[in-house]
C-alpha cells in the first residue's frame, strides 16, 4: 500500500490558495513543481523514496489539484511568481527544486528570477528554454510544420491536441485520458492499477488547459524569436548548478528539447535516462531517486 500525503493549504497574497503536501523532516529542503495534466500527486513515489533524506514540499500549481483557480494564467512566469508568494508565506529558503515537464519551466524561470533563493535545480523531462511549439493543422489533422498557433482562441480550436483533451475533461472521461496516457506518456511502464486510478482523478481537476498551453508555447527565456515570441534572454541568469535528465523514448518532450537546455545552460549536467519515456516517475523511479540524490548531495 503507497503511503498518501496529506493535502494542505496555503493562502498567498494575490488571493489565490496553494494546495500542497509535505514530507519527511531532513534538514535540506527540496521543492517538488509537476507538470500539465497532473497535479502534486503524481510525486507521490518520489516523495516516499526520498522522505527519509530531505524535507519536502510539492505543490499544486494554479488551476491543478486542490489549488484554487481565481485568475487566469498567461506565462509560465505567472506560476513562477506564485511559486515565490508560496516559498515566501511558509519561509523557506535555500531550497532544490525539481520541475517536471511544464514545472521544468516554471522552476528555470525561478531559478533565473530568484538566484538567492534555490541551490541547485532538477529538470526532467522538462520543457525547452524556447518553449513547447503548437501548429495548425492540414485537413488531415497532421501538424503545418512553421505555421505556430498564436492565441488561446486558436489553441482552444485545434482538433488534435486540445479540443478532445477538454471535451473529456468536461465529461470526465478518464477512459479518454487512460488511452492518451497509455499513448504518449506511459509507454514503457504503468502505475499500478489502484494507483492510475488515482492519477487519472487527479488529471480531471485541471482548469487550465488553454492557459497552459498557451504559456508553454509563448515560454522563450533565450534571446531569440521562437517562432511566436521574442525571448526575455533571462536564461542567463541561471547561475545554480542544474541536472537535466531526459529519456531516450519521451514522445511528449523530444531528447532535442533537453539537449537544447544544455547548450543554453553549458554549466548544466545533462544525462539520458535509458528505456525512459515521460514519466521517470514511472519508468525508472529507481533510476531517477539516485540521480536526484547524487545530484543533491555531491
Amino acid at each position: 500500500m503507497s503511503q498518501d500525503f496529506k493535502v494542505q493549504y496555503v493562502h498567498l497574497s494575490n488571493g489565490e490558495t496553494y494546495a500542497y503536501r509535505e514530507a519527511g523532516k531532513g534538514e535540506e529542503i527540496l521543492l517538488l513543481v509537476h507538470g500539465n495534466m497532473s497535479s502534486s500527486k503524481h510525486w507521490d513515489t518520489v516523495m516516499e523514496k526520498l522522505q527519509d533524506k530531505y524535507k519536502i514540499y510539492a505543490v499544486d500549481l494554479r488551476g491543478f489539484g486542490f489549488s484554487s483557480y481565481s485568475n487566469e494564467i498567461s506565462s509560465l512566469k505567472d506560476f513562477s511568481e506564485d511559486l515565490k508568494l508560496f516559498v515566501d508565506a511558509i519561509n523557506i529558503k535555500g531550497f532544490y527544486a525539481a520541475g517536471w515537464s511544464t514545472g521544468g519551466g516554471v522552476v528555470m524561470q525561478f531559478a533565473a528570477d530568484y538566484k538567492d533563493y534555490v541551490k541547485k535545480i532538477i529538470l526532467v523531462e522538462s520543457v525547452g528554454v524556447k518553449g513547447y511549439p503548437m501548429f495548425k493543422k492540414d485537413e488531415k489533422g497532421q501538424p503545418i510544420l512553421g505555421q505556430f498557433l498564436r492565441n488561446k482562441e486558436e489553441i482552444a480550436e485545434d482538433p488534435i491536441q486540445v479540443a478532445p483533451v477538454l471535451q473529456a475533461l468536461k465529461n470526465r472521461d478518464k477512459e479518454f485520458y487512460r488511452g492518451l496516457w497509455n499513448l504518449v506518456i506511459y509507454t514503457q511502464k504503468q502505475p499500478s492499477p489502484e494507483k492510475y486510478e488515482e492519477y487519472l482523478e487527479d488529471m480531471l481537476t485541471q482548469r487550465n488547459l488553454v492557459d497552459v498551453d498557451y504559456a508553454l508555447l509563448t515560454f522563450n527565456i533565450t534571446d531569440e524569436f521562437n517562432g511566436v515570441t521574442q525571448g526575455t534572454g533571462s536564461v542567463k541568469d541561471i547561475k545554480c548548478p542544474v541536472l537535466i535528465l531526459q529519456g531516450d523514448k519521451d514522445y511528449v518532450v523530444p531528447p532535442y528539447m533537453g539537449e537544447e537546455i544544455a547548450k543554453y545552460i553549458p554549466h548544466g549536467e545533462y544525462v539520458v535516462l535509458r528505456d525512459s519515456g515521460h514519466s521517470p516517475l514511472v519508468d525508472c523511479l529507481e533510476v531517477l531517486v539516485d540521480k536526484m540524490i547524487t545530484f543533491i548531495d555531491k
